[in-house]
């Protein structure tokens, strides 16, 4: 199979075109996340930087994937410093724990979470996030759009 001139051209610049519009993706946002033409999504959370959750003293999060990018499954970044906040949940959510310890107090108990741990917490289920020094995990949640439920 022979390629011209032209069509070795026009794949490059294609690729080119990708590359540069993923890294100025990236760049605009305030953390690494990188976007296959596939739609695979790869974000760097060691990069990710979370922002303070309402009014609740102690609690950072950080969306990481918007609705246009994966509409299905959400996810994001916490941070816990110290602190406790109660939440029912009106989706499924897994929780990886990234650092520190997260604790998850429901009916009286206290499901605790390390490193490397994972967590699921159903649908319906009435909770306190909780933390005796600082936790980083990462969320995910379905639906993503769990706000409309």
């Amino acid at each position: 199979m022979n390629i011209s001139e032209k069509e070795l051209r026009q794949i490059i610049a294609g690729v080119v075109e990708e590359t540069l519009k993923a890294k100025s993706e990236a760049i605009r946002q305030d953390f690494v996340k990188e976007k296959d033409p596939s739609g695979i999504i790869m974000v760097k959370t060691d990069t990710v930087k979370c922002e303070p959750f309402s009014d609740t003293k102690g609690v950072y999060v950080k969306d990481i994937l918007e609705l246009d990018e994966a509409p299905r499954m959400g996810a994001g970044v916490m941070e816990l410093d110290n602190t406790s906040f109660e939440w029912t949940l009106t989706y499924d959510e897994y929780d990886y724990v990234i650092s520190g310890e997260l604790e998850i107090e429901i009916d009286g108990r206290v499901v605790k979470g390390k490193p490397g741990d994972i967590i699921y917490i159903p649908k319906g289920s009435h909770i306190h996030f909780q933390t005796p020094s600082k936790a980083r995990y990462a969320y995910f949640v379905y639906p993503a759009d769990w706000q409309s439920q």
